[in-house]
């Protein structure tokens, strides 16, 4: 039984920490360079260029959510939301011609593509904190009854 709950912990860890890799990556980079340069320079992008980080992540999470029997559907959604809103963000830019430059990114296109990219961040950052609820879930003390 220690040895089911020391995966399931090792798991939850490991998921945690590479599905909050895409989010804090571009914000700690922009931090340092602000810091070094003297310049703020933010890749909103970024997160998306690092969707597989957080694709392996997800999925570590979500075996640990089903080895714990705990956040399942919280976890399942985040990974939903951020796995259609991918694809649906690289579709609507390549039929639309913006991913190959043949249209330029402004007006309503531009604002779909943003906005995907938006629920995207916001269905990765459900899985973030999924992982950290089921990680306070997992390392919960159990007091004794007095």
């Amino acid at each position: 039984m220690e040895q089911k709950n020391i995966l399931t912990k090792v798991l939850a860890i490991a998921g945690t920490v590479l599905v909050w890799f895409p989010i804090l990556a571009p914000i700690l980079l922009s931090i340092i360079l602000l810091i070094v340069e003297r310049k703020f320079l933010f890749d909103y992008l970024m997160p998306m260029e690092l969707f597989l980080f957080a694709l392996v992540g997800s999925g570590l999470l979500f075996w640990a959510t089903l080895r714990a029997h705990s956040r399942v559907k919280f976890v399942a959604w985040g990974i939903g939301i951020a796995v259609f809103m991918f694809l649906g963000a690289q579709w609507f830019a390549e039929i639309t011609g913006m991913a190959s430059g043949a249209v330029e990114p402004v007006g309503w296109m531009w604002a779909v593509v943003i906005a995907a990219l938006a629920l995207f961040v916001l269905g990765i950052i459900l899985v973030g904190a999924g992982g950290a609820l089921l990680l306070r879930d997992l390392f919960k003390r159990r007091l004794s009854p007095t």
